[in-house]
């Protein structure tokens, strides 16, 4: 009926989404749906209610929307409840995760850099990680923003920039399961 369903990870139960004028969730994923794809992977954040509506169990309303995508791991991602923060771009690829162990690099053609970090946590939601290690510098600038990936359409909350060495490397970037804000 047109609506918008959700199903939580390894469950059976379903949820209309709600109105959802807090986020773009329904623009998302009439994008992603409009490019051929049948189920969609949504982190988010929200409210659970009863419903009168027939064939689902309530109705999900969504005030946080951390990223919309129709590729990649979603519920099967065994990382994400350990990741704090992951970041990645495009030409040349790139991306960070970050745990509580510490930050990990990958870059194309090189070996992933495991890293030492310190974390700053500025105003209006945004963060800076940064690194000096092996003798390179490395620091991520993440603000809470729309950004979309250019190559597979994900949608994640906050635009990234990274800067290594000297290079601006820009991407978009999500928070993890085992952050809590």
């Amino acid at each position: 009926n047109g609506d918008l369903l959700f199903r939580p990870c390894q469950e059976q139960r379903s949820f209309v989404i709600g109105h959802d004028g807090a986020t773009t969730l329904s623009r998302d994923a009439a994008e992603l749906f409009s490019d051929g794809a049948t189920q969609l992977y949504v982190d988010m954040r929200g409210e659970l209610s009863s419903t009168s509506q027939p064939k689902v169990d309530g109705t999900f309303t969504p005030s946080q929307v951390y990223r919309v995508q129709a590729e990649g791991h979603g519920c099967s991602d065994i990382n994400f409840t350990r990741t704090l923060l992951r970041a990645s771009g495009h030409e040349p690829d790139w991306s960070i995760a970050v745990s509580n162990q510490g930050l990990v690099l990958n870059r194309a053609g090189k070996e992933p850099q495991a890293l030492p970090y310190l974390e700053e946590q500025l105003p209006e939601g945004r963060l800076n990680l940064s690194s000096e290690a092996n003798g390179q510098r490395l620091e991520l600038w993440l603000a809470p923003q729309r950004c979309v990936d250019g190559m597979s359409g994900a949608v994640q909350h906050m635009s990234a920039e990274l800067r290594l060495d000297g290079e601006v490397l820009r991407g978009c970037a999500y928070l993890g399961g085992a952050r809590n804000d």
